[in-house]
């Protein structure tokens, strides 16, 4: 990512860079570069990633609106953390419109997006086979993702979002886990089986109890 930031200042306006700097940041909070607690200053960002500092703070104030940071006078920006109570209020209602998207899915699923679901699976497998647990977790966000893009209903669409900002940590910490791993690999498998048999109850079912599950990991962890 960071080596495309010449392109992006030469030709994009400043709050695409904000973006830019803004999903870096929020990857990193995800993944645990940036621990709970820990500062994100400002300064530092700017020069590491070659940009002024204005989309920085630009890029601060825009994941500080998803919950992931607080901005004070005193601290800065500072990586919040949310509690195991939260981790399964958040991840119940994710796996009801988690679900529901993969009811809809189901029940109207071409095979161009079918197609495109068995490649991002084999590819999720893949990574899983060989350890490689950072492209297993992107892969495995695609899919979570493309789900609830294509399942036609704007308002599950833009709520997923705003929530999924938050809950993304959590996820990655589940992966973590073996025995939760090994589990949510064999749940993406039932739920391919539902997509391919256009079987919208199965699918609903499935991945409403893959989400639960995944909340009840992230609860146990924090």
């Amino acid at each position: 990512m960071v080596e495309g930031i010449e392109g992006i200042r030469a030709t994009d306006a400043p709050t695409a860079t904000a973006q830019w700097v803004a999903d870096i940041l929020r990857d990193r909070i995800v993944k645990g570069v940036y621990p709970p607690g820990s500062r994100i200053v400002e300064r530092k960002i700017s020069a590491e990633l070659d940009v002024s500092r204005t989309p920085v703070r630009e890029a601060l104030k825009l994941i500080d609106a998803d919950g992931l940071i607080a901005i004070s006078r005193n601290k800065g920006a500072q990586v919040l953390q949310y509690g195991a109570a939260e981790a399964l209020e958040l991840f119940d209602v994710i796996a009801s419109l988690e679900s529901l998207a993969a009811e809809r899915l189901a029940e109207t699923i071409d095979e161009q997006a079918l197609d495109t679901l068995e490649e991002m699976h084999d590819r999720m497998l893949t990574y899983h086979k060989i350890g490689n647990h950072a492209d297993y977790f992107d892969t495995n966000s695609e899919i979570h993702d493309f789900i609830v893009e294509r399942c036609g209903n704007g308002i599950v669409f833009e709520t997923h979002r705003r929530l999924m900002a938050r809950a993304r940590r959590g996820r990655f910490l589940a992966i973590m886990k073996p025995e939760r791993l090994t589990e949510a690999v064999s749940e993406h498998e039932v739920l391919m089986q539902a997509m391919r048999q256009r079987d919208p109850e199965r699918a609903a079912r499935i991945w409403r109890q893959h989400l639960l599950h995944t909340g009840q990991t992230v609860a146990a962890l924090l």
